[in-house]
């Protein structure tokens, strides 16, 4: 049986001549979705030749799925506070008020995050679309490792379903997210995102009110 091929060792100027490629398909598809953006644009907007492109990504599937990763490296969004440390009322607080405030400021328009790669990409391409669901369960796991360590402390009561709370944030973030930039309005996010701290906070030993 013939060994797997191990993926290559870049030097550093390899390695940043790729996340050039990567960003600057991020940036288009932020801009005009993935099917408005082709290949030659983002061998254009990143400045590099056809050959170099294609020696990084054969194809615009793979560079597509280099993006999702880049985007589920992010943790919920460049920008936003990290989510490796949820581990109490006022962090899930403040980044509750973060995500808010971006789309308050970027006056509720898409972006290129999970949730709209997700709308454009999960029922079309199944490879990407595992690729966004291994995204989104990463992104879940690290709102539930920050709720475990609020337990272990004694702040959430031990009749708390943390799987069912984790999931719960992370659908009132991205559901209010698609709504808000589907309104233009940033009262969907605010109202899904407070609805669910709230309940949240209804599993707490301490009963005190959630801002």
């Amino acid at each position: 049986m013939a060994e797997a091929t191990k993926p290559r060792r870049l030097t550093p100027k390899g390695q940043a001549t790729k996340n050039r490629i990567i960003e600057a398909a991020t940036a288009l598809i932020a801009q005009r979705g993935v099917a408005g953006t082709g290949i030659e644009d983002v061998r254009a907007a990143a400045g590099v030749s056809g050959s170099q492109l294609y020696h990084y990504f054969d194809s615009k599937q793979a560079l597509i799925r280099a993006v999702i990763t880049r985007q589920a490296d992010s943790a919920l969004d460049p920008g936003l506070p990290r989510i490796t440390a949820l581990d109490s009322f006022e962090a899930l607080r403040a980044w509750a008020d973060a995500a808010i405030e971006r789309q308050r400021e970027n006056g509720c328009r898409g972006g290129c995050d999970l949730g709209t790669l997700a709308g454009e990409l999960s029922g079309t391409d199944e490879e990407s679309r595992t690729d966004l669901a291994n995204g989104f369960l990463r992104w879940k796991d690290l709102i539930l490792n920050g709720l475990r360590a609020m337990r272990e402390r004694d702040e959430l009561r031990a009749d708390a379903d943390l799987d069912e709370l984790a999931f719960a944030l992370l659908s009132a973030h991205q559901g209010g997210t698609l709504l808000s930039q589907t309104v233009l309005d940033v009262q969907p996010l605010e109202a899904s995102m407070n609805a669910t701290l709230a309940y949240i906070r209804s599993f707490a030993t301490d009963q005190q009110p959630v801002r």
